[in-house]
């Protein structure tokens, strides 16, 4: 058995080193599209732009305004004139927010009223408008406690200190790079897409060549057959990843703080997991277009979509939680970012190791039984 295996992992071995176009795509597209998309996938929002509109033109607004601009998130482009400027600034984009300070603003300070501020802010992005509100409220709330802080000063004499001092510790990513959170999942997106598509191409090739009805009369079984199909786009596979998680590294400062076995280990189930899907399709496919297309809609949109790839699946309807099991991607976006991230033990991601070798044994279990039948007629 081993023997046979071996032969036809040889002969496929011996057709993807032929094509050497196509291995050169191989190991370029899964580099270009985490660059390309490493850099495009990013809830980070910097150089908010700004329009600031002082009625007050008192030293406090204009204090105010330095302050809001001293923030790296902030950028003040325009300095407007009239109400009717600021309309016109949101609706052609050329502002994302408006700052409006009242007439009165300093005298409604000194006199220890409530000082009204409005903030405009272009509300098209849900998204991004919530963190738009968020950075502006704080910036607010810090000038505000500095003119506390002042006030109080001035009155007596004494220096204020904050009876609280809060030093927030994030855990993992101290930074808060989205593009660490999710450089993994472009990891798993991209291997997927290109193992499931890879090898469900190679047998449905077999199948448009002819050369499948030789390997159905000779002693080799269906089971070895997938066996030496699969070993060759796992080698491949694993290259592939192993280029990206370094590429990840080298632009992106993406480190693995785990164990390099673990994610050794992960990523091997994980592409045991996805080359199942297209042995499986390439059992249902009979021209190598008919394989392409399904690999591609049963890989990526869901990957994208229920993953928690972008969307996290704990805010997701409870059937739609359920649907998304459906892809491996699901667990190993897991495994990557409690071994990369975190740099967990093995035992936190040790159920999603089970269950993507649980995905592939179903998988090949009823491929063989599929290419097994197609040869009996």
């Amino acid at each position: 058995m081993i023997n046979r295996i071996l032969a036809i992992t040889k002969k496929e071995t011996r057709e993807i080193l032929r094509d050497k176009r196509s291995l050169l795509i191989i190991f370029v597209l899964p580099v270009f599209l985490l660059i390309m998309f490493g850099y495009a996938v990013t809830l980070d929002i910097d150089e908010i732009k700004l329009g600031v509109l002082d009625n007050d033109r008192s030293p406090l607004s204009r204090e105010f305004i330095s302050a809001i601009n001293s923030s790296e998130y902030f950028t003040i482009v325009s300095e407007i004139e009239s109400d009717s400027e600021v309309n016109t600034l949101l609706n052609r984009g050329k502002i994302q927010c408006a700052v409006i300070i009242p007439a009165g603003f300093q005298k409604d300070i000194e006199r220890k009223e409530k000082a009204q501020v409005q903030y405009l802010i272009d509300g098209m992005d849900a998204s991004t408008a919530s963190i738009i509100q968020s950075y502006v409220n704080a910036a607010t709330q810090f000038f505000s406690q500095k003119v506390v802080q002042d006030f109080i000063s001035s009155r007596t004499g004494m220096k204020i200190e904050e009876p609280l001092n809060i030093e927030p510790q994030f855990w993992y990513n101290k930074s808060l790079d989205t593009t660490q959170f999710f450089i993994p999942g472009l990891v798993a997106m991209i291997l997927i897409v290109i193992s499931v598509i890879l090898v469900s191409i190679s047998i449905v090739k077999e199948k448009e060549l002819g050369t499948i009805e030789q390997i159905r009369v000779s002693p080799v079984s269906s089971f070895e057959l997938i066996a030496g199909k699969i070993i060759p786009y796992l080698v491949v596979s694993m290259m592939i990843a192993a280029l990206m998680v370094f590429m990840g590294y080298l632009f992106f400062g993406v480190t693995v703080k785990g164990s390099y076995f673990h994610l050794f280990l992960g990523t091997a189930c994980y592409l045991l997991a996805t080359l199942s899907m297209g042995i499986f399709i390439s059992t249902l496919a009979d021209s190598q277009q008919v394989a392409f297309q399904i690999s591609q809609v049963v890989s990526q949109l869901p990957t994208v979509i229920l993953s928690g790839f972008i969307f996290p699946i704990e805010s997701m309807p409870l059937p739609i939680q359920i649907l998304s099991n459906i892809t491996p991607a699901t667990y190993y976006i897991v495994v990557l970012r409690d071994i990369m991230i975190k740099g967990t033990p093995f035992s936190t991601f040790a159920m999603q190791i089970l269950y993507l070798l649980i995905f592939a044994t179903v998988l090949i279990t009823i491929s063989t039984i599929r290419i097994r039948r197609s040869q009996a007629i």
